[in-house]
């Protein structure tokens, strides 16, 4: 199945998230303490905790360091209580965005992200305002160049929902979240090695935004992005250089 160009935004996402890498093992560790504290401390029992550890690993983040944190969530140590929040609003030109938290104080948090919004051109909406537009999915994505026919073959025999090529040739493979390490573990397996592989809120629709109001959007997203609560952005807009 064919798709629009996908791949220089995934790549301009993936450079921003580099610059950010500060910010990673913070939102690692939350990750890990929400994930244990709901599913327990037992990696092969918890399948977000194994993604969380992933996620760990590839932020190379210590052995030691991931145990002191799963064995802190799963109540073998003390620590803070953290509750997960969505809040939903709009960005420059109508684009949706979704952002994702870890809090310990809700009021501080939904103050913190309607002054984000508000500030710098941007609306918050009210739950469910703009989550339709997304699917909460598995998201593989291969570079330009990966056969496509492999991709396609490993993919669907492990339970894979979709397989789509963009215009620029990069392959995108959606999932759902269930089947989403399952697959990722079989094209690894097959030596087809994903440049990004999450479970995320993919963006049914998108809006391209150029010049001014590209500019305007990505600051607005950064700006969120760098609040200490936050744990992930997502939004449908198709940004520019």
């Amino acid at each position: 199945m064919a798709g629009h160009s996908k791949w220089a935004n995934i790549q301009h996402r993936k450079g921003r998230q580099d610059e950010k890498r500060g910010k990673i093992w913070t939102r690692v560790i939350r990750e890990i303490t929400v994930a244990a504290r709901q599913g327990g401390g037992d990696p092969a029992m918890n399948p977000r905790l194994r993604l969380a550890i992933e996620k760990a690993k590839a932020a190379n983040m210590p052995a030691d360091r991931i145990k002191y944190n799963v064995d802190k969530a799963s109540g073998t140590l003390e620590g803070l209580t953290l509750e997960e929040i969505r809040y939903e609003g709009y960005g420059i030109g109508g684009a949706a965005v979704i952002v994702d938290t870890m809090t310990d104080n809700r009021v501080r948090t939904v103050a913190e992200v309607r002054h984000a919004f508000s500030k710098y051109g941007g609306n918050l909406g009210t739950e469910g305002s703009v989550s339709f537009q997304f699917k909460h999915c598995g998201q593989l994505v291969f570079a330009p160049g990966t056969s496509e026919d492999k991709v396609m073959e490993v993919a669907l025999e492990a339970g894979a929902e979709d397989v789509i090529t963009d215009d620029e040739g990069a392959i995108e493979v959606i999932t759902s979240p269930v089947d989403f390490e399952a697959v990722k573990n079989a094209l690894e397996a097959a030596g087809l090695q994903p440049e990004l592989a999450e479970v995320t809120m993919r963006a049914e629709n998108t809006i391209a935004l150029a010049g001014e109001d590209a500019a305007r959007m990505q600051k607005l997203l950064d700006i969120i992005e760098d609040l200490d609560d936050v744990q992930a952005v997502f939004h449908n807009a198709e940004i520019s250089e």
